[in-house]
């Protein structure tokens, strides 16, 4: 496993540097947040009683939520006088660092050995 280190340290900080964008996508309510609001018509936006009223969550939960999306660069948000409006504008470059990460496991992982007992 020695052989690997560097890759694996590596590996590390890949994770580190999509935390926000793992946890993000790795929550249920957002993934469902996430379908309605690709569902909505129109790509102008939406405010969060739009995608309340999509949801089984409550407006709280809903803007919760949104907050982490935003974080994590796959929602922006876009004020019209005192109306908020958000809409997908993902982060491409942290969408990309995190196809990377996983690619990078998964070519760590084929050159362990196998350990399942089938050989």
């Amino acid at each position: 496993m020695g052989e690997h280190r560097e890759d694996i340290q590596c590996l590390a900080k890949e994770f580190a540097g999509c935390r926000k964008i793992l946890l993000a996508l790795g929550d249920e309510n957002r993934q469902h947040l996430i379908l309605e609001m690709m569902q909505m018509d129109g790509c102008s936006g939406a405010r969060v009683g739009d995608i309340t009223e999509k949801t089984n969550l409550s407006r709280p939960a809903v803007s919760h939520h949104i907050q982490i999306l935003k974080a994590a660069g796959i929602l922006k948000m876009r004020r019209e006088g005192r109306k908020n409006y958000y809409y997908f504008d993902a982060d491409t470059e942290a969408m990309n660092r995190l196809i990377q990460m996983l690619e990078h496991a998964r070519d760590i992982m084929e050159l362990l050995p196998d350990r399942s007992g089938n050989k």
